[in-house]
């Protein structure tokens, strides 16, 4: 039985909450088949609060020498007065950036139980499977130099938006190598009819395609592909594109499945580890009340099992489970206006429950 390395990062709000629910289930997912031997270290506003920094030297220590990693959220309102490099969203790109962590990998699944409560027809999402590949440690996010300054006409502020060829081909490769063992379909984003930095990442990404004939590619500017998103999205299998581009894209691509709250998210370096962590944030304003939907976190852990523990029996049970679940459990945020006699309305710690009795069923 293979022993597994998995630091725990509950964070601040829901994911302090939901995380010792999650933990039950990825301990009872994995039982008979792979060890857990489990940490927890200190991320974001909690960190702050006992270190004076949202990413102790400790924390990343623990990070370095774990396989995988399991955030809950961070960030809240006790902290918005600090300046921006001071916040606990910081610790967050601290981390990717200190773990190279360049790819980031948003699924987005429309379960058939819940395609009811997408945005678009229902018709639209019918067997929605796409997944999203963001580079994750450059762009503009990272671009230098950055800030606001003031001059005798008033205030400028600056960002720079730059790639390298490196960057572009390592996270062109990745979402090659996660086409193939999907639809075989790669669709670029980009904004080369007006970034030069988008055109070389086309020009790149075009290269590497040559290594992966068996893939089909396809290019597509950034504001088409929003559109294109809304208008037809089971064309679309994976995306790759850049940080910005996909930081807004896969919001765009959860809001097809009908909740935030369902939705997981994957970090990984080249070494295959990873941080995996919900996309939904620290909703302090639910925080206590034992509401907050625990799958999305479930889901990030069914991912951590597939892609950095190489587990995908595991994962295919926590996944399975999780949309059995659905069929008779609903949380707050996904419980329809008018439920149906045959959904039950959840807690948290519920919610939990009924995913590991679906496991041993």
């Amino acid at each position: 039985m293979t022993k597994h390395n998995i630091l725990i990062l509950p964070g601040d709000g829901i994911g302090a909450e939901v995380m010792p629910h999650v933990v039950r289930v990825m301990e009872a997912a994995s039982r008979g088949q792979a060890e857990l031997d489990i940490s927890t270290a200190d991320i974001g506003g909690i960190a702050i609060d006992r270190y004076g920094r949202p990413l102790p030297k400790e924390t990343l220590d623990a990070a370095r020498q774990s396989d995988a990693i399991l955030l809950g959220s961070v960030g809240g309102p006790k902290w918005d007065h600090l300046a921006m490099d001071d916040r606990p969203e910081r610790g967050l790109l601290q981390i990717r950036a200190a773990l190279d962590l360049y790819a980031n990998l948003r699924p987005a699944v429309a379960f058939p139980s819940l395609e009811g409560a997408s945005s678009l027809k229902t018709e639209l999402v019918t067997n929605l499977d796409i997944l999203i590949v963001r580079e994750l440690t450059g762009g503009i996010y990272f671009g230098v130099p950055r800030g606001i300054e003031h001059a005798k006409e008033g205030r400028r502020g600056y960002n720079t938006f730059e790639y390298d060829e490196h960057q572009i081909a390592r996270i062109a490769r990745t979402a090659f190598d996660l086409a193939r063992q999907r639809g075989r379909r790669l669709c670029s984003v980009d904004k080369a009819n007006v970034l030069e930095v988008t055109q070389l990442w086309r020009e790149v990404v075009t290269e590497v395609h040559a290594d992966y004939p068996d893939v089909e590619l396809s290019h597509m500017y950034v504001d088409n592909a929003g559109m294109q998103l809304v208008r037809h999205p089971n064309q679309f299998d994976v995306m790759v594109t850049g940080n910005m581009f996909g930081d807004i894209l896969s919001d765009v691509a959860a809001m097809l499945t009908g909740s935030l709250g369902m939705l997981p998210s994957a970090s990984l370096n080249a070494s295959a580890q990873g941080l995996f962590e919900p996309v939904h944030g620290s909703a302090p304003d639910i925080v206590g009340q034992n509401i907050a939907n625990p799958l999305a976190t479930i889901l990030s852990g069914a991912m951590m099992f597939r892609y950095s523990l190489s587990e995908a029996e595991i994962a295919d049970r926590l996944e399975r489970s999780v949309a059995d679940v659905l069929r008779r459990c609903r949380t707050p945020d996904i419980m329809p206006p008018e439920s149906a006699a045959e959904l039950t309305l959840v807690s948290t710690d519920e919610m939990a429950d009924a995913v590991i009795a679906a496991l041993d069923g």
